[in-house]
């Protein structure tokens, strides 16, 4: 009887959860809102334009002019609410193999064949074949061999626009990036963050993955496809909780 909260607890908890995807039957996976988050916030804030603070005043009469929106502009982000395009092409190949072998002899033995004549008196006592001439004799043998192998190939290609959210104090530019794609009902999601210096973003606004600092690259998705390759919470559960 002490069991029936906990049971009806539980059973409360999977019944919540299955009307929750109850609901999504027969609908395609939705969009996580867009006028939320860091961007969002970075974006709808007014912007001074990259490259536009601590520069020499243009000469009116000039023909080539460093504006953004002229043809030598720097159109580089670098300031809050501008976005960049991140291309991340990951090729990673790693394979490690360790081979391990012991092995040990051993071998002892006692005799006393002359022992102040003691020896051949108690070899008259002992029954027939019995003799303390080898008193004792032991052998021994071990060995152990282990062999391992890891291999390991990753192959990625993807290219996602991100926004300056912040511009630290000593120049550092912070980044964030979605992106969420939907074919049928599966819905494919890749987040980037991270910092990135000005210097290392290219004249084309673009900038590898491996110049972002502390990245956080996420692809996954939600939908039909990624729900069953995903075993049940009741499974979950059992796996964590079962000690075999």
């Amino acid at each position: 009887m002490k069991f029936l909260p906990a049971t009806g607890l539980i059973v409360m908890i999977t019944l919540a959860s299955a009307c929750a995807r109850l609901e999504e039957v027969g609908k395609a996976p939705s969009f996580s809102p867009s006028r939320t988050g860091d961007e969002y916030f970075a974006i709808s804030q007014p912007s001074q334009g990259a490259g536009q603070v601590d520069r020499e005043p243009l000469q009116m009469a000039s023909l080539w002019s460093r504006d953004r929106a002229s043809l030598l502009g720097d159109r580089r982000a670098g300031s809050a609410g501008d976005i960049l395009t991140i291309v991340i092409e990951i090729d990673d190949r790693a394979e490690m193999s360790n081979q391990s072998e012991r092995s040990r002899n051993s071998s002892q033995s006692i005799a006393i064949p002359q022992f102040f004549g003691v020896p051949q008196e108690l070899n008259q006592v002992l029954p027939d074949g019995a003799s303390l001439d080898n008193a004792a004799e032991t052998n021994s043998a071990s060995g152990f061999a282990g062999d391992g192998a890891t291999r390991r190939n990753e192959k990625l290609e993807l290219r996602i626009a991100a926004t300056i959210t912040a511009v630290m104090s000593n120049g550092v530019l912070q980044i964030a990036g979605t992106q969420e794609v939907r074919v049928n009902f599966e819905l494919r999601e890749l987040r980037v963050t991270g910092f990135v210096r000005p210097s290392d973003i290219s004249r084309r606004n673009e900038i590898t993955y491996d110049k972002i600092a502390s990245a956080r690259i996420s692809y996954g998705g939600r939908g039909q496809i990624s729900d069953v390759q995903q075993p049940r919470y009741g499974q979950q559960v059992a796996d964590i909780v079962l000690p075999f």
